[in-house]
Protein backbone atom coordinates (compact mmCIF):
# COMPACT_ATOMS: atom_id res chain seq x y z
CA UNK A 1 0.00 0.00 0.00
CA UNK A 2 2.77 2.37 -0.92
CA UNK A 3 0.22 4.80 -2.34
CA UNK A 4 -1.00 5.71 1.14
CA UNK A 5 2.35 7.21 2.06
CA UNK A 6 2.60 8.94 -1.31
CA UNK A 7 -0.73 10.63 -0.66
CA UNK A 8 0.51 12.00 2.66
CA UNK A 9 -1.32 9.65 5.03
CA UNK A 10 1.07 8.91 7.89
CA UNK A 11 1.35 5.53 9.57
CA UNK A 12 -0.09 7.03 12.78
CA UNK A 13 -3.06 8.59 10.97
CA UNK A 14 -3.62 5.44 8.95
CA UNK A 15 -3.92 3.35 12.10
CA UNK A 16 -6.35 5.88 13.52
CA UNK A 17 -8.30 5.78 10.24
CA UNK A 18 -8.28 1.99 10.24
CA UNK A 19 -9.87 1.97 13.65
CA UNK A 20 -12.70 4.19 12.44
CA UNK A 21 -13.49 2.33 9.26
CA UNK A 22 -12.65 -1.27 9.99
CA UNK A 23 -9.52 -1.71 7.87
CA UNK A 24 -7.29 -4.40 9.31
CA UNK A 25 -4.47 -2.60 11.09
CA UNK A 26 -2.34 -5.70 11.08
CA UNK A 27 -2.49 -6.00 7.30
CA UNK A 28 -1.92 -2.30 6.83
CA UNK A 29 1.09 -2.19 9.10
CA UNK A 30 2.72 -5.03 7.19
CA UNK A 31 2.13 -3.30 3.86
CA UNK A 32 3.18 0.27 4.65
CA UNK A 33 6.84 1.17 4.44
CA UNK A 34 8.34 3.06 7.40
CA UNK A 35 8.23 6.81 7.00
CA UNK A 36 11.38 8.89 7.03
CA UNK A 37 10.44 10.45 10.38
CA UNK A 38 10.28 6.97 11.89
CA UNK A 39 13.59 5.98 10.36
CA UNK A 40 15.20 9.09 11.86
CA UNK A 41 14.46 8.04 15.44
CA UNK A 42 17.59 7.30 17.56
CA UNK A 43 18.68 3.68 17.82
CA UNK A 44 17.53 2.17 21.15
CA UNK A 45 20.34 1.54 23.66
CA UNK A 46 21.15 -2.06 24.60
CA UNK A 47 19.12 -3.60 27.39
CA UNK A 48 20.20 -2.30 30.79
CA UNK A 49 21.68 0.94 29.41
CA UNK A 50 18.50 3.02 29.03
CA UNK A 51 18.50 6.47 30.60
CA UNK A 52 15.93 5.92 33.31
CA UNK A 53 15.75 9.67 33.97
CA UNK A 54 14.21 10.12 30.53
CA UNK A 55 11.47 7.59 31.15
CA UNK A 56 7.89 8.89 31.60
CA UNK A 57 7.02 9.56 35.21
CA UNK A 58 3.27 8.98 34.78
CA UNK A 59 1.53 5.84 33.57
CA UNK A 60 -0.85 5.94 30.63
CA UNK A 61 -4.48 6.27 31.72
CA UNK A 62 -6.24 2.95 31.99
CA UNK A 63 -9.44 2.20 30.10
CA UNK A 64 -12.14 0.25 31.84
CA UNK A 65 -13.70 -2.81 30.15
CA UNK A 66 -16.96 -0.89 29.83
CA UNK A 67 -15.21 2.03 28.10
CA UNK A 68 -13.35 -0.33 25.76
CA UNK A 69 -16.60 -2.10 24.83
CA UNK A 70 -18.34 1.22 24.20
CA UNK A 71 -15.47 2.40 22.00
CA UNK A 72 -15.64 -0.80 19.93
CA UNK A 73 -19.42 -0.43 19.55
CA UNK A 74 -19.02 3.17 18.43
CA UNK A 75 -16.53 2.20 15.73
CA UNK A 76 -18.88 -0.52 14.44
CA UNK A 77 -21.78 1.93 14.39
CA UNK A 78 -19.78 4.63 12.58
CA UNK A 79 -19.06 2.34 9.63
CA UNK A 80 -22.66 1.17 9.40
CA UNK A 81 -23.87 4.78 9.41
CA UNK A 82 -21.62 5.70 6.47
CA UNK A 83 -22.91 2.65 4.57
CA UNK A 84 -26.59 3.31 5.34
CA UNK A 85 -26.36 7.03 4.60
CA UNK A 86 -24.73 6.24 1.24
CA UNK A 87 -27.18 3.49 0.22
CA UNK A 88 -28.31 4.08 -3.35
CA UNK A 89 -26.00 7.08 -3.82
CA UNK A 90 -23.68 5.33 -6.30
CA UNK A 91 -25.67 3.36 -8.88
CA UNK A 92 -22.51 2.99 -10.99
CA UNK A 93 -21.23 0.62 -8.29
CA UNK A 94 -23.22 -2.13 -10.03
CA UNK A 95 -21.57 -1.54 -13.39
CA UNK A 96 -21.56 0.89 -16.29
CA UNK A 97 -22.57 -0.53 -19.70
CA UNK A 98 -20.14 0.08 -22.55
CA UNK A 99 -21.86 1.72 -25.51
CA UNK A 100 -21.11 0.44 -28.99
CA UNK A 101 -21.39 1.58 -32.59
CA UNK A 102 -22.38 -0.53 -35.56
CA UNK A 103 -20.12 -1.29 -38.50
CA UNK A 104 -22.42 -3.22 -40.79
CA UNK A 105 -23.56 -6.17 -38.67
CA UNK A 106 -20.67 -5.86 -36.18
CA UNK A 107 -20.92 -4.29 -32.71
CA UNK A 108 -17.81 -2.17 -32.16
CA UNK A 109 -16.59 -1.38 -28.64
CA UNK A 110 -13.57 0.67 -27.57
CA UNK A 111 -11.49 0.22 -24.42
CA UNK A 112 -8.70 2.52 -23.25
CA UNK A 113 -6.21 1.21 -20.67
CA UNK A 114 -4.87 3.96 -18.43
CA UNK A 115 -3.31 4.56 -15.04
CA UNK A 116 -5.94 6.08 -12.75
CA UNK A 117 -6.40 7.18 -9.15
CA UNK A 118 -9.24 5.18 -7.56
CA UNK A 119 -10.86 5.68 -4.14
CA UNK A 120 -11.60 2.30 -2.58
CA UNK A 121 -12.87 3.49 0.80
CA UNK A 122 -12.81 6.71 2.85
CA UNK A 123 -9.43 8.45 2.47
CA UNK A 124 -7.84 5.48 0.70
CA UNK A 125 -6.89 6.18 -2.92
CA UNK A 126 -4.84 3.68 -4.88
CA UNK A 127 -2.82 3.86 -8.10
CA UNK A 128 -5.18 1.80 -10.24
CA UNK A 129 -5.11 0.59 -13.82
CA UNK A 130 -8.46 1.06 -15.50
CA UNK A 131 -10.50 0.46 -18.61
CA UNK A 132 -12.16 3.72 -19.68
CA UNK A 133 -11.29 5.33 -16.36
CA UNK A 134 -13.27 3.05 -14.04
CA UNK A 135 -12.72 -0.08 -11.94
CA UNK A 136 -14.09 -2.59 -12.75
CA UNK A 137 -14.10 -1.70 -16.42
CA UNK A 138 -17.43 -1.11 -18.17
CA UNK A 139 -19.75 -4.07 -18.71
CA UNK A 140 -19.58 -5.35 -22.28
CA UNK A 141 -22.95 -6.92 -23.07
CA UNK A 142 -23.82 -8.67 -26.32
CA UNK A 143 -26.22 -11.36 -27.54
CA UNK A 144 -25.41 -14.89 -28.60
CA UNK A 145 -24.52 -14.85 -32.30
CA UNK A 146 -23.38 -11.20 -32.39
CA UNK A 147 -20.28 -10.22 -34.34
CA UNK A 148 -18.09 -8.40 -31.83
CA UNK A 149 -15.12 -6.09 -32.38
CA UNK A 150 -13.21 -4.56 -29.46
CA UNK A 151 -10.52 -1.96 -30.15
CA UNK A 152 -8.09 -1.65 -27.23
CA UNK A 153 -5.90 1.45 -26.79
CA UNK A 154 -2.97 1.34 -24.38
CA UNK A 155 -2.18 4.64 -22.64
CA UNK A 156 -0.26 3.03 -19.77
CA UNK A 157 3.48 2.91 -19.16
CA UNK A 158 3.68 -0.86 -19.70
CA UNK A 159 2.43 -3.31 -22.28
CA UNK A 160 -0.83 -5.17 -21.85
CA UNK A 161 -3.37 -7.45 -23.54
CA UNK A 162 -7.01 -8.46 -23.07
CA UNK A 163 -8.05 -12.05 -22.42
CA UNK A 164 -11.73 -12.96 -22.88
CA UNK A 165 -12.08 -15.30 -19.90
CA UNK A 166 -14.56 -18.11 -20.58
CA UNK A 167 -15.46 -16.92 -24.09
CA UNK A 168 -15.20 -19.44 -26.93
CA UNK A 169 -13.33 -17.78 -29.79
CA UNK A 170 -10.52 -18.31 -32.33
CA UNK A 171 -7.10 -18.94 -30.78
CA UNK A 172 -5.57 -15.77 -32.23
CA UNK A 173 -8.14 -13.66 -30.33
CA UNK A 174 -7.46 -15.19 -26.90
CA UNK A 175 -5.26 -12.34 -25.70
CA UNK A 176 -2.08 -14.01 -24.36
CA UNK A 177 1.09 -12.17 -25.47
CA UNK A 178 3.65 -14.25 -27.36
CA UNK A 179 1.26 -17.22 -27.46
CA UNK A 180 -1.52 -15.70 -29.57
CA UNK A 181 -0.50 -12.08 -30.25
CA UNK A 182 2.20 -9.48 -29.62
CA UNK A 183 1.72 -7.41 -26.46
CA UNK A 184 -0.11 -4.12 -26.85
CA UNK A 185 2.76 -1.75 -26.17
CA UNK A 186 2.39 1.75 -24.69
CA UNK A 187 0.82 4.07 -27.25
CA UNK A 188 -0.39 1.19 -29.44
CA UNK A 189 -3.82 -0.30 -30.18
CA UNK A 190 -5.02 -3.81 -30.95
CA UNK A 191 -8.31 -5.05 -32.38
CA UNK A 192 -10.07 -8.23 -31.26
CA UNK A 193 -12.88 -9.65 -33.38
CA UNK A 194 -14.99 -12.76 -32.85
CA UNK A 195 -18.53 -14.13 -32.78
CA UNK A 196 -20.23 -14.36 -29.37
CA UNK A 197 -20.90 -18.09 -29.26
CA UNK A 198 -21.53 -19.24 -25.69
CA UNK A 199 -24.07 -17.31 -23.60
CA UNK A 200 -23.36 -16.69 -19.95
CA UNK A 201 -21.39 -14.64 -17.43
CA UNK A 202 -17.78 -14.18 -18.54
CA UNK A 203 -14.94 -11.76 -17.80
CA UNK A 204 -12.29 -9.77 -19.61
CA UNK A 205 -8.95 -8.85 -18.07
CA UNK A 206 -5.26 -8.34 -18.73
CA UNK A 207 -3.07 -11.38 -19.37
CA UNK A 208 0.25 -9.47 -19.24
CA UNK A 209 1.89 -8.86 -15.87
CA UNK A 210 -1.52 -10.00 -14.68
CA UNK A 211 -0.77 -10.28 -10.97
CA UNK A 212 -0.29 -6.51 -10.97
CA UNK A 213 -2.53 -5.37 -13.79
CA UNK A 214 -5.64 -7.37 -12.89
CA UNK A 215 -5.41 -6.70 -9.17
CA UNK A 216 -4.93 -2.99 -9.91
CA UNK A 217 -8.14 -2.92 -11.94
CA UNK A 218 -7.75 -4.18 -15.52
CA UNK A 219 -10.83 -6.39 -15.31
CA UNK A 220 -14.48 -6.29 -16.26
CA UNK A 221 -17.61 -8.32 -16.98
CA UNK A 222 -18.33 -9.70 -20.45
CA UNK A 223 -21.96 -10.85 -20.64
CA UNK A 224 -23.44 -12.82 -23.51
CA UNK A 225 -27.22 -12.94 -23.34
CA UNK A 226 -28.84 -16.06 -24.83
CA UNK A 227 -30.86 -15.68 -28.02
CA UNK A 228 -33.69 -17.52 -26.28
CA UNK A 229 -34.52 -15.95 -22.88
CA UNK A 230 -35.96 -19.30 -21.78
CA UNK A 231 -32.36 -20.53 -21.66
CA UNK A 232 -32.12 -18.96 -18.16
CA UNK A 233 -34.59 -18.85 -15.26
CA UNK A 234 -36.77 -15.74 -15.12
CA UNK A 235 -35.46 -12.81 -13.04
CA UNK A 236 -36.48 -9.22 -12.34
CA UNK A 237 -33.11 -7.57 -11.74
CA UNK A 238 -29.51 -8.37 -12.63
CA UNK A 239 -26.34 -7.54 -10.64
CA UNK A 240 -22.64 -8.16 -11.30
CA UNK A 241 -20.46 -8.61 -8.19
CA UNK A 242 -16.69 -8.69 -8.87
CA UNK A 243 -14.54 -9.95 -5.99
CA UNK A 244 -10.95 -8.77 -5.50
CA UNK A 245 -8.43 -8.92 -2.69
CA UNK A 246 -5.00 -7.52 -3.55
CA UNK A 247 -4.19 -3.92 -4.47
CA UNK A 248 -7.80 -2.83 -3.90
CA UNK A 249 -7.84 -4.67 -0.58
CA UNK A 250 -10.79 -6.95 0.13
CA UNK A 251 -13.30 -5.37 -2.22
CA UNK A 252 -16.60 -5.78 -4.02
CA UNK A 253 -16.74 -4.03 -7.39
CA UNK A 254 -13.48 -2.28 -6.38
CA UNK A 255 -15.01 -0.69 -3.28
CA UNK A 256 -14.61 -1.73 0.35
CA UNK A 257 -17.22 -1.33 3.08
CA UNK A 258 -18.53 1.22 3.98
CA UNK A 259 -18.25 2.43 0.36
CA UNK A 260 -19.98 -0.64 -1.06
CA UNK A 261 -23.64 -0.40 -2.09
CA UNK A 262 -26.60 -2.62 -1.11
CA UNK A 263 -28.89 -4.50 -3.47
CA UNK A 264 -32.33 -2.92 -2.98
CA UNK A 265 -35.32 -5.07 -3.93
CA UNK A 266 -39.01 -5.55 -3.18
CA UNK A 267 -40.71 -8.53 -1.58
CA UNK A 268 -41.29 -11.15 -4.28
CA UNK A 269 -38.57 -9.80 -6.58
CA UNK A 270 -36.23 -12.37 -8.12
CA UNK A 271 -32.65 -11.06 -8.17
CA UNK A 272 -29.91 -12.51 -10.35
CA UNK A 273 -26.37 -12.10 -8.98
CA UNK A 274 -23.36 -12.84 -11.17
CA UNK A 275 -20.30 -13.53 -8.98
CA UNK A 276 -16.89 -13.10 -10.60
CA UNK A 277 -13.67 -13.71 -8.66
CA UNK A 278 -10.81 -11.65 -10.09
CA UNK A 279 -8.72 -11.94 -6.92
CA UNK A 280 -5.96 -14.18 -5.64
CA UNK A 281 -7.86 -16.21 -3.04
CA UNK A 282 -11.20 -17.92 -2.47
CA UNK A 283 -14.22 -16.03 -1.16
CA UNK A 284 -17.22 -17.88 0.34
CA UNK A 285 -20.05 -15.36 -0.17
CA UNK A 286 -22.73 -15.64 2.49
CA UNK A 287 -26.21 -14.09 2.30
CA UNK A 288 -28.24 -13.86 5.49
CA UNK A 289 -31.93 -14.72 5.59
CA UNK A 290 -32.39 -15.57 1.89
CA UNK A 291 -31.29 -18.71 0.08
CA UNK A 292 -29.31 -18.62 -3.16
CA UNK A 293 -30.31 -20.88 -6.05
CA UNK A 294 -27.09 -21.64 -7.96
CA UNK A 295 -28.04 -22.27 -11.60
CA UNK A 296 -24.84 -21.61 -13.60
CA UNK A 297 -21.08 -22.03 -13.18
CA UNK A 298 -18.47 -20.42 -15.45
CA UNK A 299 -21.20 -19.41 -17.88
CA UNK A 300 -22.68 -22.89 -18.23
CA UNK A 301 -26.15 -23.64 -16.86
CA UNK A 302 -26.14 -26.53 -14.40
CA UNK A 303 -28.17 -29.67 -15.15
CA UNK A 304 -29.31 -29.62 -11.52
CA UNK A 305 -29.44 -26.22 -9.78
CA UNK A 306 -28.99 -26.29 -6.01
CA UNK A 307 -29.65 -24.11 -2.97
CA UNK A 308 -27.09 -22.71 -0.53
CA UNK A 309 -26.57 -19.75 1.75
CA UNK A 310 -22.75 -19.70 1.37
CA UNK A 311 -21.14 -20.10 -2.04
CA UNK A 312 -17.38 -20.65 -2.29
CA UNK A 313 -15.91 -18.85 -5.30
CA UNK A 314 -12.31 -19.51 -6.36
CA UNK A 315 -10.15 -17.19 -8.48
CA UNK A 316 -11.33 -17.22 -12.10
CA UNK A 317 -14.71 -18.77 -11.27
CA UNK A 318 -18.10 -17.28 -12.07
CA UNK A 319 -21.38 -18.34 -10.53
CA UNK A 320 -24.91 -17.17 -11.32
CA UNK A 321 -27.47 -17.36 -8.53
CA UNK A 322 -31.12 -16.45 -8.17
CA UNK A 323 -32.42 -14.96 -4.92
CA UNK A 324 -36.15 -14.99 -4.20
CA UNK A 325 -36.69 -11.96 -1.95
CA UNK A 326 -39.42 -13.51 0.16
CA UNK A 327 -38.67 -11.91 3.54
CA UNK A 328 -38.36 -8.15 4.15
CA UNK A 329 -35.43 -6.72 6.06
CA UNK A 330 -31.83 -5.56 5.81
CA UNK A 331 -29.85 -8.78 5.26
CA UNK A 332 -26.08 -8.81 5.71
CA UNK A 333 -24.15 -10.09 2.69
CA UNK A 334 -20.41 -10.75 3.00
CA UNK A 335 -17.40 -12.98 2.48
CA UNK A 336 -17.37 -15.57 5.25
CA UNK A 337 -13.61 -15.59 5.64
CA UNK A 338 -14.17 -13.28 8.59
CA UNK A 339 -10.78 -11.60 8.33
CA UNK A 340 -12.00 -10.29 4.95
CA UNK A 341 -15.07 -8.68 6.47
CA UNK A 342 -15.08 -7.80 10.17
CA UNK A 343 -12.74 -6.97 13.03
CA UNK A 344 -12.78 -5.33 16.43
CA UNK A 345 -12.96 -2.01 14.56
CA UNK A 346 -16.17 -2.95 12.74
CA UNK A 347 -17.16 -4.24 9.33
CA UNK A 348 -14.77 -3.60 6.44
CA UNK A 349 -13.82 -5.01 3.06
CA UNK A 350 -16.13 -7.56 1.46
CA UNK A 351 -19.38 -6.54 3.12
CA UNK A 352 -22.64 -5.23 1.69
CA UNK A 353 -26.34 -5.94 2.30
CA UNK A 354 -29.54 -6.94 0.53
CA UNK A 355 -32.41 -4.65 1.49
CA UNK A 356 -35.84 -6.17 0.86
CA UNK A 357 -38.66 -3.63 1.14
CA UNK A 358 -42.35 -4.37 1.63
Amino acid sequence: MKELNQDGLSRRNFIKFAGLTGVSVGLAACAIEPESETAAQPTPMPAGEHDMAAAPTTAAPTVSPAEAAAEMDAMHEAGIKIFVDGAGSNPDFWGVPLEYTMDGDTKVFELTCAETKWEVEPARVIDAMSYNGIVPGPIIRVTEGDNVRVIVHNEMNQSTSVHWHGVLLPNNQDGVPYLTQPPIRPGESFTYEFVARNPGSHMYHSHHNAAEQVTRGLLGAFLIDPKDPAHDPAFDSDYVLVLNDAVTGFSLNAKSFPYTQPIIAKVGEKVRIRYMNEGLTIHPMHLHGLEQLVFAKDGWNLPQPYYCDTLNIAPGERYDVLVDCHTPGVWAFHCHILSHAESAHGMFGMVTAMIVNE
